[in-house]
């Protein structure tokens, strides 16, 4: 039996290079992801990991970076990093940026979900990426994303 997809598509009025680094730039990411960051090199078959931005000790997500072609595709194995070892475990995302009607299309596909995940994802995914958008075309976030956010499983 297949595990679920979740599929966001946003529209962004920015090239898809500022898009590009606001996914990867840790000062960004602080600012619209509930004061976490990503933090790689970027390579393929580098880790990456989701840490606390004041604490980078305290990681939430972990995995490996899949594909990486800047500014279009980023793909990345996803997992709590207790379940890095456990295929039933890691999920996958994959950001796809393209330029479109002057714009960058960012289409994030979270695919091989459990359900606690699925869960997960679905509320995370809306306010994340709403505030991305925001701070690229107005320069400030939604400021529910500039705060902590508590985990709740």
């Amino acid at each position: 039996m297949s595990k679920p997809d979740y599929i966001y598509v946003v529209y962004i009025q920015a090239p898809c290079e500022k898009v590009w680094d606001a996914l990867i730039d840790p000062e960004m990411n602080k600012e619209y992801w509930g004061r976490h960051c990503n933090v790689s090199d970027w390579k393929v078959g580098s880790r990456w990991q989701h840490a606390d931005y004041d604490d980078r000790t305290q990681v939430r997500v972990a995995g490996t970076v899949i594909e990486s072609n800047r500014p279009h595709r980023l793909v990345l194995s996803w997992a709590r990093p207790e379940h890095l070892d456990d295929p039933d475990q890691v999920s996958k995302v994959t950001f796809t940026i393209e330029q479109q009607f002057g714009s960058s299309k960012l289409t994030v596909i979270h695919s091989d979900l459990d359900d606690e995940m699925l869960r997960g994802v679905s509320g995370g995914w809306p306010p994340i990426l709403s505030s991305l958008k925001t701070l690229l075309e107005t320069g400030a976030s939604m400021p529910m994303t500039r705060q902590r956010w508590k985990r709740t499983s």
